[in-house]
């Protein structure tokens, strides 16, 4: 049986249903009181419930993975200056330049070569068990509220850091 079409719309339009009917049994769903919520199935929580219990574990569990953070005064404290080297000593984009380049575990003097003196010697620290840190500070000459930290283990060159001051 071909589509028929209306001529107020371009869609079409079927032929009225015939065959069996849904038929109805005279009971209908049930409506809630007036004044109360609807009730919800026992197998199934409320979406709310849900979202506030997955907040909790995952606040939960962001305790337990997250590792003890030292306070600020405890890092404060060793970012300090032990022993003022140079006072006048910045380090240029050049110096920076060369240090970048230079392979970790060489020798102290071959830094100090590229870099020349410290602004100053920071207080010693262990960054691997049983192994004496030695940390020294170059303040950068184009942002001197950002220092360059140089870590020395053993009297080898072991990295940098940056430091940034306010």
């Amino acid at each position: 049986m071909p589509y028929h079409q209306s001529p107020r719309s371009s869609r079409p339009s079927y032929p009225p249903m015939t065959g069996p009917q849904p038929v109805r049994t005279g009971r209908s769903l049930p409506r809630p009181l007036p004044g109360r919520p609807p009730r919800r199935s026992p197998h199934r929580p409320p979406s709310g419930q849900i979202l506030v219990a997955g907040g909790g574990m995952l606040a939960l569990a962001t305790m337990l993975i997250t590792p003890n953070l030292p306070s600020e005064s405890a890092a404060g404290q060793a970012d300090l200056c032990q022993q003022q080297v140079q006072p006048q000593s910045f380090l240029s984009r050049d110096q920076l330049s060369k240090l970048l380049e230079i392979p970790e575990q060489s020798s102290k003097a071959t830094i100090q070569e590229a870099i020349a003196e410290p602004y100053c010697i920071m207080a010693p620290s262990s960054y691997r068990e049983g192994v004496p840190a030695q940390r020294e500070a170059y303040p950068l000459e184009f942002d001197p509220s950002t220092w360059l930290i140089v870590l020395y283990e053993n009297e080898e060159y072991a990295g940098y850091d940056f430091s940034f001051r306010r």
